[in-house]
């Protein structure tokens, strides 16, 4: 890679993670896009393999939230039915 691409991307990841710890997400966000269309440019191949696989991680994403999900609704149930056996013993 040049020196003057190698510049530009350090640069738009410094400042886009300046910005965003500024939270100004908006241009936190359009000086990482600049970083990413360099090192797109750059290596063509690496971000075509990338996409093909996004498809896999957004699947596997799902499959945990979905998991967790159920795990958060099984502790709300014992939490909840765990309450009510304690009323009912104290209550009695």
């Amino acid at each position: 890679m040049e020196a003057w691409k190698k510049a530009v991307v350090a640069g738009s990841v410094g400042t886009s993670a300046v910005l965003l710890m500024r939270k100004k997400w908006p241009a936190g966000v359009l000086s990482a896009g600049v970083a990413l269309a360099v090192l797109a440019s750059e290596y063509p191949e690496k971000f075509e393999d990338l996409q093909k696989s996004l498809p896999r991680y957004y699947q596997s994403g799902l499959r945990l939230m979905e998991i967790v999900s159920r795990a958060g609704q099984k502790i709300s149930q014992f939490a909840d039915e765990g309450g009510r056996r304690i009323w009912d013993e104290i209550s009695s």
